[in-house]
């Protein structure tokens, strides 16, 4: 039996794939924000701690599953490098909204590996196409240079930072993964959804308006927008919303 031409064993491989990277996200969600070491035995032990949540590793596994069925198995490298991406990224991206928004921090160790990886697949993709390495290098720049810039003007005009600067490393990180074009709309997609949502979480939580909101979701929530809706389905609604309807593609 197949789904969008991937037989559903496949299918099946993802979602255990997913289970196992869900208990991987807690695992960091508690190693992560004491400075422990990720790559370690305590992975399979038990510990009064830690509490493996089952609950991200169903989530894990629908997302996994979710993004083999809109991206589809290619032949090749390049034809599967947004899979492999979006696989790679999802652990990471989880971990990112998870520590974000309980602890208003993205661990150095976090972006430095999402950095890494990120240039191991720029490096591997030049191989193939050096187009595509130009691209997400580009991505890498534009990425981290718009939030660097928000930062800086931001403290310039309010005195204090408007943005922290896990989300500069996390924008620019995350530039590797989707090139120049697709980091802007991520950009513009992480301040859409920060506005709605903001406004909701003050009127919920009845929060100070100058009580800080960690903008890591909002960024993580845009990502998987982007790895699962076409590039130009974005585009037309981002182009529709901004420029208030008169401009439409």
């Amino acid at each position: 039996m197949y789904f969008n031409d991937v037989h559903i064993l496949v299918y099946v491989a993802f979602g255990l794939v997913g289970l196992l990277m869900g208990r991987l996200v807690s695992f960091c969600n508690y190693r992560l924000p004491e400075y422990k070491k990720i790559i370690s035995k305590d992975f399979f032990k038990k510990d009064v701690k830690y509490k493996h949540n089952f609950i991200i590793s169903i989530i894990t596994a629908i997302i996994y599953i979710a993004i083999l069925y809109f991206l589809g198995i290619g032949k090749g490298f390049i034809e599967n490098l947004n899979l492999i991406k979006a696989v790679i990224l999802t652990p990471m991206l989880l971990s990112a909204l998870m520590i974000d928004y309980k602890l208003q921090i993205i661990p150095n160790r976090l972006n430095l590996t999402m950095f890494e990886i990120g240039i191991l697949l720029t490096c591997l993709a030049g191989v193939h196409n050096i187009n595509i390495a130009v691209n997400m290098i580009l991505g890498m720049l534009t990425g981290g240079g718009i939030f660097i810039l928000i930062t800086l003007i931001g403290g310039l005009i309010a005195g204090k930072e408007a943005m922290g600067f896990g989300d500069v490393k996390l924008m620019a990180a995350l530039g590797l993964y989707f090139g120049f074009a697709n980091i802007i709309c991520v950009t513009l997609l992480s301040f859409l959804i920060g506005a709605i949502l903001s406004i909701i979480i003050l009127i919920i939580k009845r929060k100070n308006a100058s009580e800080y909101i960690a903008f890591g979701p909002f960024i993580v929530i845009a990502s998987f927008i982007m790895i699962i809706v076409p590039f130009n389905t974005i585009l037309k609604l981002l182009l529709m919303i901004f420029s208030l309807g008169l401009i439409r593609i």
